[in-house]
């Protein structure tokens, strides 16, 4: 049976994520897919239901939550439970190629049904800073070219200063992690990024983030306002 969406949720689990803010992504995860116009949007769209995957990433990526169908409130809340249930893995590094590089080999080509979309929603604190075997954007491009659209949550939290990894941050301007995302991150047809402006804020953000990425119209009309921003 075909599905409106396949949607990947990757979260980065690096060392900057301590207990309180891994409860916090996957709370504010669970909590999205509770809520009732994540629901509405879910079953709303021609086919009536979507799939449903996570990845967790630092190091090294591991799929903890392999294709689930989401096409009703039961399954919803089924889906938030597992989410709540899944125990915090640790890591050093922000490893964001070698989970997209993952994603693009093993887990899009393991879909089990027809989806009229293919998103993976990436979200985290911080670029990838693991001296990556290949340059993020040929993953990112290699990605689009197989059909899928990439989208960025990034946590935006103080004001970086000059990095190896970020440009300074400009008083007034955009956050260099924002930038970054869309830069080196999202890509693919009404790609988008939505930052979550902390942790506190991220339930806000990954909620708003689900409607549009399972709702077609809202997402096209969202990811123009979003790169005209």
């Amino acid at each position: 049976m075909p599905v409106d969406t396949a949607l990947v949720v990757s979260v980065d689990v690096s060392n900057s994520v301590d207990e309180g803010r891994y409860k916090l992504q996957m709370e504010g995860i669970a909590k999205a897919l509770e809520d009732p116009g994540v629901i509405e949007a879910i079953t709303g769209g021609s086919s009536g239901g979507i799939l449903f995957s996570m990845v967790t990433w630092a190091d090294t990526p591991s799929f903890v939550i392999p294709w689930i169908r989401i096409a009703n409130k039961a399954d919803a809340f089924a889906a938030a439970k597992r989410v709540r249930s899944l125990p915090q893995q640790g890591g050093e590094f922000t490893c964001m190629t070698r989970m997209l590089r993952s994603a693009n080999d093993k887990i899009v080509p393991q879909i089990p049904a027809k989806a009229a979309r293919i998103i993976i929603d990436v979200s985290g604190d911080g670029p990838d800073n693991c001296n990556a075997e290949e340059p993020i954007e040929k993953v990112r491009d290699e990605l689009v070219g197989n059909g899928v659209t990439i989208n960025g949550l990034p946590i935006l939290l103080n004001t970086p200063e000059d990095s190896a990894f970020l440009p300074k941050a400009i008083p007034g301007g955009q956050h260099p992690l924002e930038q970054w995302y869309r830069e080196h991150v999202m890509g693919g047809p009404s790609s988008f990024v939505l930052p979550a402006q902390g942790y506190g804020d991220f339930e806000r953000a990954i909620r708003q983030k689900f409607i549009v990425e399972v709702s077609e119209l809202r997402s096209r009309k969202f990811a123009e306002t979003a790169v005209e921003r």
